[in-house]
């Protein structure tokens, strides 16, 4: 018997706005000192101003596909074998995938100088669902290192 324990994912209410799921996750990963009030706001306005620079009808559409773009397919990991460190590109749980790219829209979000949150989310929003910006280049950068180490492929398990 395994004295391991696993991780189980909890169930994440839908947001109260949109009633979606990604939407609620989303914002769990903007909140900061647990003021979710804040970034709900922060997300709801993001969403908006992104969907209206694109003129979508729908909000929550175009928010999936601009995740959906950001999601990265591959990754790598160290494995020590022998005395090497190698390392071998696997697939990514769809979970994982999903928060790689919450995280790093996020992040670039921050990143971005001289503008409130909300003007620097839905401009990466919007970055991500055009496939250019910081994030998709991040996704880019990964998938690469994958390609350029594919020959220790053999070694995952």
């Amino acid at each position: 018997m395994s004295r391991r324990h696993r991780a189980t994912e909890r169930k994440v209410a839908p947001d109260a706005k949109y009633g979606n799921i990604e939407v609620a996750k989303f914002i769990t990963k903007v909140m900061q000192d647990g003021k979710k009030a804040v970034a709900r706001r922060i997300v709801y306005d993001a969403i908006e101003k992104f969907a209206s620079k694109i003129a979508a009808e729908d909000h929550i559409e175009a928010f999936e596909r601009a995740l959906e773009n950001a999601k990265p397919q591959v990754e790598v990991k160290s494995r020590r074998i022998g005395g090497a460190t190698y390392q071998v590109p696997v697939e990514i749980p769809a979970s994982r995938k999903r928060s790689l790219a919450m995280k790093w829209i996020i992040a670039y979000a921050k990143a971005k100088p001289g503008r409130n949150m909300v003007d620097a989310l839905a401009q990466e929003l919007h970055d991500c669902f055009n496939c250019q910006g910081s994030t998709i280049k991040k996704r880019d950068d990964v998938h690469r290192m994958a390609e350029a180490n594919k020959a220790f492929a053999h070694y995952k398990w």
